[in-house]
């Protein structure tokens, strides 16, 4: 799928936390009626085949909705199933050496909290940079709040876009306006509401005024 940095306007990510009984297929079906336009399934603790099994029915989906589908951290999963992409950490494989792997067509996403991770990844090769955590998050015990300073910084560093990550809603997204980022990534602001479909479609109408 070719990539564009209009994919990153409501960049949903997924969390079995919140899914209230749901399916987790349903709570993507959901998102993307409400317009998510990308979808990346983050999984920590599956099993491999279990993951595999969970990655195939949201890769169906997202192709459905020709929506790129995007696996968190398992470079080796991405590349079995033939995903969009995949999206690496700091702390995950070299962001070089994950290009090497999927190869030149693939979507390649990496996180960043400075200005110095931002212009390293671009230059081993990330198609866009998630920045965060933009606002304090429950949804990551390990992720480290940026400035909204350095948020900006990033974004006037690299030539590639960036997506803005980490405690974003409908309350408070629009300080993020000015920022120069692409879109923002949302986990529970999507996935912890009671109506998926309409908080979707809400933070896809407020990110198009960033």
């Amino acid at each position: 799928m070719r990539f564009s940095s209009e994919h990153l306007r409501l960049y949903a990510v997924t969390d079995r936390t919140w899914l209230n009984g749901r399916s987790l297929a349903e709570a993507v079906r959901l998102s993307l009626d409400g317009g998510a336009t990308m979808i990346q399934l983050r999984e920590k603790d599956l099993p491999y085949e279990a993951f595999k099994y969970q990655a195939l029915e949201i890769q169906a989906l997202c192709r459905e909705y020709s929506v790129p589908f995007i696996i968190n951290d398992n470079v080796n999963l991405a590349c079995d199933i033939g995903a969009d992409g995949v999206h690496v950490g700091q702390s995950d494989m070299e962001a070089g050496n994950v290009r090497a792997l999927i190869g030149s067509g693939k979507i390649l996403g990496v996180s960043a909290r400075t200005v110095q991770e931002a212009v390293t990844a671009e230059s081993r090769g990330a198609d866009y940079i998630g920045a965060g955590a933009v606002f304090h998050t429950g949804s990551k015990s390990d992720a480290v709040d940026i400035t909204h300073e350095t948020l900006r910084q990033i974004c006037s560093a690299v030539k590639i876009p960036v997506v803005a990550i980490g405690g974003i809603n409908a309350g408070n997204i629009l300080q993020l306006a000015g920022s120069g980022i692409k879109g923002v990534a949302v986990i529970s602001a999507v996935y912890a509401a009671e109506d998926i479909t309409e908080s979707a479609r809400e933070l896809r109408r407020l990110a198009g005024e960033l």
